[in-house]
């Protein structure tokens, strides 16, 4: 009967008002009984995996914020690895990495986003790519979704080819753009009060400069086709989504309760109950 609570908690997005209606518990019992059950333990099958990793966080951090960091086999959809952690850190990267080759895991390639130092965590001897969504976000980020100027709107149209364009055909493309409003990326103003001078259109240009930083990486997926690399961690940023909108479901219970829920779900590698993990 506990497990049968458990999965319709999870899996069939039931409250504890509907599950107390329905089973004739109370909701400080049924409190009780998802605080005492015991979460399964992943089986792992230890094989060649192209992996798509990222983090999501859950919270506010004016309270507290904790997220989880996941990686998953982007073909065969599956979590192979999570840590629950108050803080994205390459560390936790660093460690899921050894914890699948110490299985016997081959990583045949990784795509990840821009945390600051991930790309070195695997980039010695794995192919990395650079999520074309994270980088348009980035640059996004920085002239916003409808820039005032028109070098803006001119960045992100170049962006947005991404996907469907080459890393020859993009550099050059981006090389034109950079040349024809150099003078105007290189203005500089004047600051009143310490006299000194400062780029005026700072944004614009760190914009610029992530694109370039991370351009090798952009492509990775191109240069090694028979690997059939992601070029995007959007399988994560869809499975985050789905699992955000059951937690929303489960507001107002505890960290530890809402984590067990998370684990049951990236166990499962899906919202919906597997038929195989149905006895």
């Amino acid at each position: 009967m506990e497990k049968e609570l458990w999965e319709e908690f999870v899996f069939s997005k039931q409250t504890l008002r509907e599950l107390s209606e329905t089973f004739k518990y109370s909701k400080k019992q049924l409190r009780r009984i998802f605080h005492e059950i015991k979460v399964e333990e992943k089986i792992h099958n230890p094989r060649k995996v192209n992996l798509v990793v990222d983090a999501t966080f859950f919270g506010k951090k004016e309270t507290r914020q904790w997220g989880v960091i996941v990686f998953r086999d982007f073909h065969s959809k599956e979590n192979l690895w999570w840590k629950f952690v108050d803080e994205e850190k390459t560390i936790h990267y660093t460690q899921g990495k050894i914890f699948l080759e110490s299985l016997g895991y081959e990583i045949l390639s990784v795509t990840c986003d821009g945390l600051p130092g991930l790309i070195n965590v695997f980039n010695t001897q794995t192919p990395v790519q650079f999520c074309h969504f994270h980088e348009a976000q980035i640059v996004r980020r920085y002239v916003t979704e409808n820039p005032k100027l028109i070098q803006g709107h001119e960045l992100l149209a170049l962006v947005q080819i991404l996907t469907i364009t080459t890393e020859s055909i993009f550099k050059q493309r981006l090389n034109i753009y950079i040349d024809r409003h150099r003078e105007f990326l290189n203005e500089k103003t004047t600051d009143f009060k310490t006299s000194r001078l400062f780029f005026t259109h700072q944004r614009l240009r760190a914009a610029i400069h992530s694109l370039v930083r991370n351009l090798s990486l952009l492509f990775t997926y191109q240069k090694f086709p028979d690997l059939k690399i992601p070029n995007t961690t959007n399988a994560l940023e869809s499975h985050f989504s789905h699992i955000k909108d059951i937690v929303r479901i489960h507001r107002g219970l505890s960290i530890s309760i809402k984590q067990k829920v998370i684990h049951a779900i990236l166990l499962n590698s899906s919202i919906v109950l597997k038929s195989e993990r149905i006895e």
